[in-house]
């Protein structure tokens, strides 16, 4: 059975730098994150990090998901004046390590210059067992993530005076 890669977008009002620091201030999770509750990871945040996210489904339950931080490129503003960063990390769980349930998740922050911080996030799922991974509340999960980034994003600019 094919399933949709869980996926969420926010466009930001926010600067890409300000949007930047909430993704990767991990120890502040759990003030304003509704899905990932807490994130465990050495800090500063690095390539090739292990990083354990303790996630909050829209139902109650909790769960631990071991990743491994796959990529981490901070804002970069190209020839064309856009600038860019991009997070992913890849799901080592149990189902990972025996080949049932493979996932890497990627987050991309997009800016044009003057306009808002485009937020996207996707989840490549794979392997057999990938329904029972739940890719609907994940994507639940994904969508709240985005929402509560936009508004933390959004009020650290507004308190700071920062202008995108």
């Amino acid at each position: 059975m094919a399933y949709e890669h869980p996926k969420a977008t926010a466009e930001i009002d926010a600067p890409i730098e300000a949007v930047w620091r909430v993704m990767v201030d991990t120890e502040a999770y759990a003030a304003w994150n509704p899905f990932v509750v807490r994130a465990e990871t050495a800090q500063p945040a690095a390539m090739g990090n292990p990083i354990v996210l303790y996630v909050a489904w829209a139902n109650g339950a909790r769960a631990r998901s071991p990743e491994r931080i796959s990529a981490l490129a901070a804002p970069v503003v190209g020839e064309d004046g856009v600038a860019e960063a991009y997070l992913a990390y890849v799901y080592e769980g149990w189902p990972a390590r025996l080949g049932l349930v493979r996932g890497v998740r990627h987050q991309r922050l997009t800016q044009r210059p003057g306009g808002p911080t485009r937020y996207e996030t996707v989840e490549e799922l794979s392997g057999p067992l990938v329904g029972l991974a739940g890719p609907e509340r994940v994507a639940d999960g994904f969508r709240r993530h985005a929402a509560a980034l936009k508004r933390r994003a959004e009020a650290l600019a507004s308190e700071s005076g920062l202008d995108h």
